[in-house]
């Protein structure tokens, strides 16, 4: 029996797997301490060891971090020197953000990137998902590395995960902070919102993850990336990559983040950020417009810089990747 994609649907997820390379490699890890040694190895990840930190409860392994409610999470850690945070959008994990960690670890930056719980190669519970605990356990991960001065950068949904961390856990660890096509400070259209989308768009998003989900990222996937313009260069690597990672992840978990990208307000987190903001948003977004994002994100957040990419979609950190690198070495240089 097969699935739309022509991949058995049997043996889809132990393909996904094979076919990820390093992935497949890091979920081995995570079940088998010795494969993570091994693994933690020959990926180059510094910081190795077992360490543990008792004031906030978590630990963490070569490559993992476990929470307070005994979840994993998956994380990237490359390099030296200044911590740079990445969170990633909905509904990929870790390795969306490999274009500016490459770039910024051969700077001389330490990249940090994680799985949120339910997606990638993080545990996919029943449970915590939601921003609350999606913040958490971005705390988790910075507590556990102990990582000081930070720059946070949050893509889409990541943006309102950093946003929410500051906003519960404060800046003491936090020099910077940016936010790409982030979805802060609300989607969904309300009466203090008027100018937000209609629920209707997010229930046939849940529509669509809930019935066919493959079917759905390889369809999200065009537009996300701006290749239903005209002239458009696309890619159907791209496309497939994006296919990867969101089906990597646990559907119970990526239906129910769908609420927290939509419907959490986060204007009070973001009136909370007290580090410099960059803020940078395409105006051909057509998955987070930047009128109801970017722009008043950048009126909300005290001294915010806001940048805007001409004609440039939701995924940029791909598509303009050179520019979005040049910008990220510029602030964190700055």
């Amino acid at each position: 029996m097969t699935n739309q994609s022509g991949i058995p649907s049997t043996n889809r997820r132990q393909m996904l797997v094979a076919g990820a390379g390093a992935a497949g490699a890091a979920i081995a890890a995570m079940a088998v301490p010795t494969v993570a040694m091994a693994a933690a190895s020959a990926s180059g990840t510094a910081h190795a060891g077992n360490s543990s930190n008792p004031l906030h409860g978590e630990r963490h392994t070569m490559n993992t971090v476990t929470t307070k409610d005994g979840t994993r999470i998956f994380f990237k850690d490359w390099g030296s020197g200044k911590p740079v945070v990445f969170s990633h959008g909905w509904p990929l994990d870790a390795d969306a953000w490999d274009p500016q960690m490459l770039f910024l670890v051969q700077k001389g930056y330490r990249v940090i990137a994680h799985d949120r719980r339910g997606h990638g190669r993080s545990d996919q519970p029943s449970h915590g998902n939601d921003m609350d605990t999606y913040a958490d356990d971005l705390a988790a991960v910075i507590n556990a590395l102990d990582l000081k001065g930070a720059m946070l950068v949050g893509h889409s949904t990541g943006g309102g995960e950093i946003a929410h961390y500051i906003g519960r856990h404060g800046t003491s660890r936090v020099a910077k902070v940016v936010l790409i096509g982030a979805v802060p400070p609300i989607m969904v259209k309300t009466e203090s919102n008027p100018n937000g989308l209609p629920m209707s768009v997010f229930d046939g998003i849940r529509a669509s993850v809930a019935s066919n989900r493959s079917q759905f990222y390889k369809d999200l996937a065009v537009p996300f990336f701006g290749f239903n313009r005209p002239n458009a260069k696309i890619s159907q690597g791209t496309i497939d990559e994006f296919w990867r990672e969101g089906m990597l992840g646990s559907v119970q978990g990526q239906y129910e983040c769908i609420k927290q990208f939509s419907e959490v307000d986060y204007t009070a987190d973001l009136k909370k950020i007290d580090v410099p903001t960059l803020v940078l948003h395409g105006d051909d977004d057509q998955i987070v417009p930047i009128d109801q994002a970017g722009r008043m994100s950048a009126k909300i957040v005290k001294n915010a810089t806001l940048k805007v990419y001409a004609g440039a979609p939701h995924g940029m950190c791909t598509t303009e990747a050179d520019k979005v690198n040049a910008d990220l070495l510029e602030f964190l240089q700055s």
